[in-house]
């Protein structure tokens, strides 16, 4: 499966045409796609007109959602924060760390566009899709 974050979801909406939103469109319906419970509420909080809003989320409730944050996935985030930090690294949001961790424990890719999670692929082994 294929986690997206929020990051590629945004250009989507947005009609930005990035590689990663691309990658995306053509992924839509393939049953590949997962979302994820904070991604979704992090998405949906943006929208200002509530008919995009509401053209959003009939689109993101097709998809499969699961649910990124317990218990276990919370202290893996915060060991594996703790390991970047020793190695010089700060992770900027800790929702990122959350959904990187989360992928990494369950053995989905991340579709993305932002730079926090380069650190989790390079050094904790996110799997990531280009």
């Amino acid at each position: 499966m294929v986690l997206v974050d929020t990051s590629v979801w945004v250009d989507y909406f947005n009609g930005v045409s990035t590689p990663e939103a691309d990658r995306l469109d053509g992924l839509l319906g393939s049953g590949r796609l997962l979302i994820g419970d904070l991604i979704l509420a992090e998405l949906l909080q943006g929208f200002g007109r509530d008919a995009d809003y509401r053209r959003a989320q009939r689109l993101l409730l097709d998809l499969p959602c699961a649910n990124l944050v317990g218990r276990e996935v919370a202290l893996a985030a915060a060991d594996n924060y703790r390991t970047l930090r020793t190695r010089g690294i700060t992770v900027r949001k800790t929702i990122d760390v959350l959904i990187g961790t989360y992928c990494i424990r369950a053995g989905h890719e991340l579709l993305h566009s932002d730079r926090d999670f380069d650190a989790l692929e390079r050094h904790l082994g996110l799997q990531t899709l280009r």
